[in-house]
């Protein structure tokens, strides 16, 4: 097959290489703990960004150089960029990817047309699988691109649009089903309003509640056994999207009865904008078993847009991987890089040295989490804040056996609770001494 990227096979040289096409620190076959970290990081490569995204901005066109695309919407231009796409997979040690199903394939002028080109490009996908033992980590549909969109697809309040969307979500995924995908995502990007003068939101919210239970019950009847996954985000495109964070997200599965059915895909950026952290975030999901998956990137604080930066920040990726190792670790989820270079970082070796920081970096938080873990003396620390609580007093209270009536009386036979010092900032010179 034709090269279509002069840059070998990345290779791992530690962390004194100088050379920039090589990992410092991500080996793939080095066991840390009781796995290597191909297992415990489980990178996939987001083919948006990667193979579709120009690199423009509200102010000025793509700069992206992609010699292989004749930016054409033909299927042979779309297949074209399966055989790309895979070598670049190869390159860089990948094992997964992600994709929307508009990204794949060109859009047709009617829904039948469209099906039939994403099956030609879906072949193309299978083909290369087969060739090279890589794998789909999830698909999902793209109900936010197109003008029917412009006022949700799911939460629409037009009904023949909520109906093209099932449709698109039912073809989306019978074909991650053909490709043995773990998962399926749903990301509400148009899920949501812009103003509340001209919204039923408790309309709009029991539709998007019938449309996942309708995709659950057709994966019960393909045989599609993947998890599925809602994404996080509280605005940008829309004013308000109903996916706005975590604990938004796990409100509304619990409300519509559909917890035991979704797990969460979240987002560094997207805890951004929700004015959260991303630990904050990876740790509502986890407390309530609910953490599925991850969109590893970041963004500017200060800046209100999803700028879906590639991760660097060597604390935020311990913070990541020490919620992923307490938790067990990933099962059909992994860290995808829903990231893009930066308009300026347009040549295609930019691809290369843009994914070999973000693999770095998450490395690196493995290593040092698994430290932390196993060092003991940080959760030991959280331990005994907490010791209290290991009485028989504190028992009682945490099993629902004592009423407020019988803690006053407790309470007035005790004396002026003492509270010892949290020891934040020892605790966090302590981390540092991980790094």
């Amino acid at each position: 097959m034709p090269e279509y990227f002069d840059v070998p096979v990345i290779p791992f040289e530690g962390p004194g290489t100088e050379n920039p096409l090589a990992f410092r620190h991500y080996n793939a076959d080095e066991v840390v703990g009781d796995k290597t970290m191909r297992e415990h990081l489980r990178f996939a490569c987001a083919y948006w960004h990667t193979m579709r995204n120009p690199l423009s901005d509200p102010f000025g066109v793509g700069t992206a150089q992609m010699p292989w695309d004749d930016g054409s919407q033909t299927l042979a231009n779309a297949k074209k960029r399966v055989k790309v796409f895979f070598e670049f997979l190869h390159k860089c040690g990948i094992d997964y990817y992600c994709f929307h199903d508009r990204d794949i394939a060109p859009e047709g002028k009617t829904l039948a047309q469209s099906n039939r080109n994403l099956d030609s490009v879906v072949a193309e996908f299978k083909r290369q699988q087969d060739r090279t033992g890589k794998k789909l980590l999830w698909g999902t549909a793209c109900l936010f691109t197109h003008p029917r969109y412009n006022q949700g697809a799911a939460t629409s309040p037009y009904l023949d649009v909520f109906t093209y969307a099932a449709a698109q979500v039912k073809k989306a995924m019978e074909v991650t089903h053909e490709l043995g995908g773990e998962g399926f995502t749903f990301w509400g990007g148009r899920e949501g309003y812009s103003t509340l003068w001209n919204t039923d939101m408790k309309r709009e919210l029991d539709h998007l509640a019938a449309f996942l239970h309708m995709a659950v019950d057709h994966a019960r009847r393909i045989g599609f056994k993947g998890q599925f996954y809602i994404e996080p985000k509280p605005q940008e495109p829309t004013t308000h999207q109903y996916d706005s964070d975590v604990a938004a997200c796990l409100n509304f599965l619990r409300e519509y009865d559909l917890l035991d059915h979704f797990k969460l895909n979240i987002e560094t950026n997207h805890a951004t904008l929700a004015g959260h952290s991303m630990l904050h975030e990876l740790l509502v999901a986890a407390t309530a078993g609910a953490l599925g998956s991850i969109d590893a990137n970041s963004g500017t604080p200060h800046c209100g847009w999803d700028t879906d930066q590639f991760p660097t920040d060597i604390y935020l990726g311990t913070q990541i991987m020490l919620v992923v190792l307490k938790m067990g670790g990933f099962t059909t989820g992994g860290l995808n890089f829903d990231a893009k270079r930066r308009r300026e970082s347009f040549e295609p070796v930019d691809l290369f040295h843009a994914h070999i920081g973000g693999m770095d970096t998450l490395a690196r938080g493995l290593k040092i989490a698994h430290r932390i873990i196993e060092d003991h003396r940080i959760c030991d620390l959280i331990s005994e804040r907490y010791s209290s609580w290991e009485s028989a007093l504190g028992h009682r209270i945490e099993t629902g056996k004592l009423t407020l009536v019988e803690l006053e009386k407790i309470a007035l036979r005790k004396k002026e609770p003492i509270t010892p010092s949290g020891r934040q900032e020892m605790l966090e010179n302590m981390v540092n001494d991980y790094m």
